[in-house]
């Protein structure tokens, strides 16, 4: 009876040295596979990235296929240049077929990047819109390809810092008679690796009210010629023949580079619409037209104007114009509300452009006409 009692503790403690044998040998192989694998992605491996972040998966709403090329491939390597882990706990289940990891992971600041990201998809779409002549920028959305290379791009051109985030780690043992752990890959797992991109790039809200109509304002501002006149339809708005509205038109839009400015004052939001009160500043049109205006009826008084006839009183009257155009300093500010709505994919200006065109051009109705030469005569 006493040799049972002095060899009970002894089994005991040979029992617990067993147990927590195995368990440390489980957990050391758990630690091993996600140290092989996450060592890969701070390598760069593209197969690896390709294992856990599908190309496909940061843009899901996009609906063309592309092949992986250089440029997707390069989005991959600059954006985990600076990836790094550290793990910080692991618990393996009782029935030693699944493991849980806490893993404490390096990452690219995402939330800036997709904000910048946002930033520059609007002003491409505003500006390919500008050039197809199309006034709607939903037409002229991104293919998956241009979509990275506008990543590969922000990613070439910045300097983003790194961020510190926690991550859960799912495994479990897939081997028969011995330990072969493997990682879960799930769409959680996908977005912590990347810090969370995923969320961000998906949230309509990434860019405010406020952020998107500066966007807006200042893409149109830095447009040419071309670009204003086919997203506002300025030559819509010039009554003169089409000889003479290109003309016109390059002279309006140098007045809007000049003198062009905004400040955004206020804005409200409710549900997914949102006005925003603001102050535009711009060429004053209205004293454009005024002095132009007297100018003219002087000449139509005079002498000249009726031995000119009707062509040279229309050439007359377009080269005032322009001249007043070119010649002008006069400047205005007024308040201008814009009305903003969430797809819920983004905030989008409605109505944009005819409320854009009448911010910054007012009216320009009274503008040279041709005259019917056989009845003016």
């Amino acid at each position: 009876m006493k040799i049972l009692k002095c060899i009970l503790p002894v089994l005991l403690f040979v029992l617990a040295l067993t147990g927590l044998g195995c368990s440390h040998l489980n957990k050391t192989e758990v630690e091993q596979v996600i140290t092989s694998e996450l060592d890969l992605l701070k390598n760069l491996d593209s197969e690896t990235v390709q294992k856990y972040i599908s190309y496909k998966e940061l843009f899901p709403d996009t609906p063309d296929e592309t092949e992986l090329s250089a440029e997707i491939q390069e989005v991959f390597s600059l954006f985990f240049h600076n990836f790094d882990y550290k793990i910080m706990d692991i618990d393996v289940g009782k029935d030693k077929t699944t493991a849980t990891a806490s893993i404490r992971l390096t990452t690219i600041d995402a939330k800036t990047l997709s904000s910048d990201y946002a930033k520059a998809q609007l002003e491409e779409e505003i500006l390919a819109a500008a050039a197809s002549g199309s006034q709607n920028t939903e037409e002229t959305i991104p293919t998956l390809e241009e979509r990275y290379l506008i990543l590969n791009r922000l990613l070439k051109d910045h300097e983003y810092n790194t961020v510190e985030t926690n991550c859960t780690m799912q495994l479990k043992n897939t081997g028969d008679k011995e330990d072969i752990w493997e990682i879960k890959r799930t769409h959680a797992l996908e977005n912590d690796l990347v810090g969370g991109l995923m969320t961000y790039l998906s949230d309509s809200d990434t860019l405010s009210p406020e952020d998107t109509l500066a966007i807006y304002l200042n893409t149109l501002k830095n447009m040419d010629t071309e670009e204003m006149s086919n997203y506002l339809g300025i030559e819509s708005i010039i009554n003169t023949s089409d000889s003479a509205k290109s003309a016109l038109a390059s002279s309006l839009v140098e007045q809007v580079h000049k003198n062009f400015n905004f400040e955004i004052k206020d804005c409200s939001t409710e549900g997914y619409t949102a006005s925003i009160r603001t102050e535009i500043t711009t060429f004053d049109s209205d004293a454009i037209l005024e002095s132009y205006q007297k100018e003219l009826d002087e000449y139509l008084s005079s002498p000249d104007a009726v031995i000119d006839g009707p062509q040279k009183r229309y050439q007359k009257s377009y080269d005032l114009l322009l001249e007043n155009i070119e010649q002008n300093t006069a400047v205005k500010t007024a308040s201008a509300d814009f009305q903003l709505i969430n797809d819920g994919v983004s905030w989008k200006l409605a109505n944009g452009n005819e409320e854009l065109g009448n911010a910054i051009f007012g009216t320009l109705a009274t503008t040279p006409v041709e005259e019917d030469s056989e009845s003016a005569e």
